[in-house]
């Protein structure tokens, strides 16, 4: 499924491939990479709460401060809380970045193999084979609890309404 203008890209509107998810939905499982080249899908975060974010890319200046903000502020909340950044990046790129910002609170995970995540959470950016900036609160029995589909995708998430979204969560 494909929808159009739903986000801009520095004004322009892209086509976002896959269905909306909202709040209330199962979450849909997905095929991703880690920094290790090991394949990852919903069931490695099985009883965990889980905030996940997709972005562009990481070397983008609003991608590494939304990521370098939520490692410093939703890490401490709870144990139970795993945050994960999604993009387009190689897990190469991905360790590097994290090594380098130290980043250790967050897993990062790469969708460039199969683009599931993309299609199946609907952030998938048709022209440009790169993802929306999203948030995602999915609680530990699975349901998603929490969605936002960031309408221009160079600006940054509402992190005050994630952070309280989790809260509501721990």
């Amino acid at each position: 499924m494909e929808r159009k203008g739903v986000v801009t890209l520095k004004g322009g509107p892209v086509t976002l491939i896959g269905t909306e998810v909202k709040a209330g939905q199962r979450a849909s499982d997905f095929d991703v990479l880690d920094n290790e080249l090991k394949e990852k899908t919903l069931a490695d975060f099985k009883g965990k709460i889980k905030l996940i974010a997709s972005v562009p890319s990481l070397d983008t200046p609003v991608c590494d401060s939304e990521i370098k903000r939520f490692n410093d502020e939703a890490s401490k909340l709870s144990k139970d809380l795993v945050i994960i950044f999604i993009s387009m990046d190689l897990p190469f790129a991905q360790k590097r970045f994290c090594q380098e910002f130290e980043i250790n609170k967050v897993k990062t995970l790469s969708d460039h193999r199969s683009a599931s995540f993309g299609t199946n959470y609907g952030v998938l950016i048709k022209e440009l084979r790169l993802l929306a900036r999203a948030i995602f609160l999915i609680d530990k029995d699975d349901n998603v609890t929490y969605t936002e589909y960031v309408k221009e995708v160079a600006t940054p998430p509402d992190y005050n309404a994630a952070l309280a979204a989790i809260k509501k969560l721990v």
